[in-house]
């Protein structure tokens, strides 16, 4: 089956071509209505970037396709079976992936307001490809459908009733795709059916997220109503207290768009040390610079404490898994993490293992728990599930 995966952003498109569940083609469109538009393919060992300009979505797509056709990986459009979207946001009604017809991407574009910043954008491609190739089926793959089985007792706030009610408020989650793809993966390095583990998951990225996975299920997840909830990030402050709000309003004369772009934009990794690579952040500790090794403890910390909250919650944890850019690459962010919590839970890393990484596992063979590093494919999770709808129907 031949599926396009779209990630459809305010300024980039990104796209991979999947055949029988397997990446031939990665397209990216960068820089939308700026007049230095990138377009890069990458096929086989090929890579060829085009740098003319792009005005809008639909140009952005259309080049896409220019791209795939002179590749001759496709022949003509209409060779696609169907094309996957990532969509951040599924609300409380989408907990599955959705076939795109008239009245489901009516309801989509209902509940655009949750991710204003995001949904919009990923509406824009599902549009344009409904206009023109209006007999190629469409898929919806939501970043949140995993998290929807979080019990109410862990998904909603102390808020008013009525107001979490009226506005829909609860701890939605995001990074569901590439927890659930990750679980699965773990399931079968340890041999084992997933509805009989117990993880607990680390996507850590510039943007991160923890999630307590029960007999399959999301139990828990550390991002909330936004992504900008839970642990420190790249430029994101994860948990603070609400109370600062106010407090920076008030004394430090900033308005809410202020503080939202100082929150989203300027905190987590960036607000304590100035970057936000990780790689840099060691390097830079290591060289004696206090505010990376700050930025370092105080990253792992947070983590750490969402490990210590999901081992309770969970009762009993098999495995630990990191992964996506700074779970997969960083081996000192995956010793701090953790240190100290033999102990505690059980839980030893192997040095060896972790620095050269040579397989999934990094624990230490007295480990209660284990602990692993597995590469996350959210493309390749979409595909599967556009796949497996396309024959459903």
């Amino acid at each position: 089956m031949k599926i396009l995966i779209l990630n459809s952003g305010s300024s980039s498109i990104k796209c991979q071509y999947f055949i029988n569940q397997k990446s031939v083609a990665f397209v990216v469109v960068e820089e939308i209505t700026k007049i230095n538009s990138i377009s890069t393919i990458k096929y086989n060992e090929h890579t060829i970037q085009n740098n003319s300009f792009i005005a809008n979505h639909e140009e952005a797509l259309d080049m896409i396709f220019t791209l795939l056709l002179e590749s001759e990986l496709l022949v003509d459009i209409n060779q696609v079976d169907a094309i996957g979207h990532r969509i951040v946001h599924g609300g409380s009604k989408f907990s599955e992936p959705l076939l795109i017809e008239t009245q489901s991407l009516k309801e989509l574009e209902e509940i655009s307001y949750l991710a204003p910043l995001h949904n919009p954008h990923n509406l824009k491609a599902i549009k344009i490809f409904r206009d023109k190739y209006p007999t190629i089926a469409q898929v919806a793959v939501f970043d949140t459908a995993f998290h929807q089985s979080i019990p109410e007792y862990a998904s909603l706030y102390a808020l008013p009733s009525e107001v979490s009610q009226k506005f829909a408020i609860k701890r939605y989650g995001f990074h569901g795709t590439s927890h659930f793809y990750v679980a699965k993966q773990s399931a079968k390095i340890l041999q084992k059916e997933l509805t009989e583990l117990n993880l607990i998951t680390l996507h850590l990225g510039n943007g991160a997220s923890a999630t307590a996975i029960k007999g399959g299920k999301s139990i828990d997840t550390s991002m909330g109503f936004t992504p900008l909830d839970g642990l420190i990030m790249g430029t994101r402050s994860g948990d603070i207290d609400p109370a600062i709000v106010k407090f920076l309003m008030k004394n430090d004369n900033k308005s809410i768009e202020d503080i939202n772009t100082i929150l989203n934009e300027k905190s987590g990794l960036t607000g304590i040390c100035g970057s936000s690579d990780m790689r840099q952040i060691t390097t830079q500790a290591q060289s004696g610079d206090t505010q990376s090794q700050l930025a370092l403890d105080m990253y792992s910390y947070r983590i750490k404490k969402y490990i210590g909250a999901y081992s309770m919650a969970l009762g009993r944890v098999d495995a630990i898994v990191f992964t996506a850019g700074v779970g997969e690459n960083s081996a000192k962010v995956r010793e701090m993490v953790c240190e100290g919590l033999e102990e505690s839970l059980g839980i030893k890393i192997d040095k060896e293992k972790n620095n050269t990484l040579q397989g999934y596992a990094i624990d230490d063979k007295s480990s209660k728990v284990a602990i692993l590093v597995i590469p996350t494919n959210e493309e390749l999770e979409i595909a599967v599930q556009t796949q497996k709808i396309i024959e459903e129907c």
